[in-house]
C-alpha cells in the first residue's frame, strides 16, 4: 500500500511538473504610445475600482500596462518608467491569471512562466472581490539589488519606488479605461513560496486590473 502511494506521489509530482513546462514564454506587444487620454484628464478619472467584469484583458491592453508600470522607455541606457533611487531598479512586477503566473522582464518585454497555478487567491488573502480581476500584479522589492544593503532606509527606499510603480499603474488604467486599486493586503508566505521568491525578495504591493463592471 505505502508502495502504491509513493508511485501515486510521483506520479502527480511528475504531471505537476509537465504541466509548468507546457506554459510559454509570452512575447508581448510593441507599446501603444499614442493611446489614452492627457495626463490631467487620468489624474481627474483616478479612483479605486473594485468590481471588474468577467473578461480577459486583451494582449494588448496587457502589453501596454505592464510597460506603463515598469517598462523601459530609453532602450539605449535601460531606464525605466518608473524611478528607482541610484537607479536599483529593485522593483518586479509578477503577473498573476487564472492559467498561471508569469515575470515580466522588462528588457525583452515579455512574460516569463513561473507556475501554473491560479495565484490571485493568493493576492486576494482572503478579500474574494480581487478573484474577479483578471490579472493581479505583484510587485516585488529585492532588496539584494541596494549597495546598501538590506536596512530600514533600504526598505523605506523600496516602499517609495514600489509606490511610484503603483501609481503608474492606476494612472494608466484611468487614462486607458480600466480598472484597479492598490493593496498591501496579500498572503506573502504563499507567494513567496509559489512565486520561488529568494530571502532578500519581499511582496510589497499588489494591484488588481480588469475593465470595470
Amino acid at each position: 500500500m505505502m508502495k502504491k502511494l509513493g508511485l501515486l506521489a510521483i506520479g502527480l509530482c511528475l504531471i505537476a511538473g509537465l504541466n509548468a513546462q507546457e506554459m510559454k514564454t509570452i512575447k508581448l506587444k510593441a507599446p501603444d504610445k499614442q493611446r489614452g487620454v492627457s495626463v490631467m484628464e487620468a489624474l481627474a478619472k483616478r479612483q479605486s475600482i473594485r468590481e471588474f467584469a468577467n473578461k480577459p484583458l486583451s494582449l494588448q491592453d496587457l502589453s501596454d500596462l505592464l510597460w506603463a508600470a515598469n517598462g523601459i522607455n530609453r532602450p539605449e541606457i535601460g531606464y525605466r518608467t518608473a524611478p528607482s533611487a541610484l537607479n536599483s531598479q529593485e522593483i518586479d512586477l509578477y503577473v498573476c491569471m487564472e492559467e498561471g503566473a508569469y515575470l515580466y522582464n522588462a528588457k525583452e518585454h515579455e512574460l516569463r512562466p513561473v507556475t501554473n497555478e491560479d495565484l490571485r487567491s493568493a493576492a486576494a488573502a482572503g478579500q474574494d472581490w480581487v478573484t474577479d480581476a483578471p490579472v493581479v500584479l505583484v510587485l516585488v522589492v529585492d532588496m539584494a539589488r541596494f549597495k546598501s544593503g538590506d536596512n530600514a532606509g533600504a526598505r523605506m527606499t523600496a516602499a517609495c519606488d514600489a509606490g511610484i510603480v503603483s501609481q503608474n499603474i492606476a494612472l494608466f488604467c484611468s487614462g486607458c479605461g480600466l480598472a484597479t486599486v492598490p493593496r498591501g493586503t496579500m498572503d506573502k508566505a504563499r507567494l513567496t513560496e509559489k512565486l520561488k521568491l529568494t530571502s532578500s525578495q519581499l511582496p510589497i504591493l499588489n494591484n488588481p486590473v480588469g475593465y470595470a463592471k
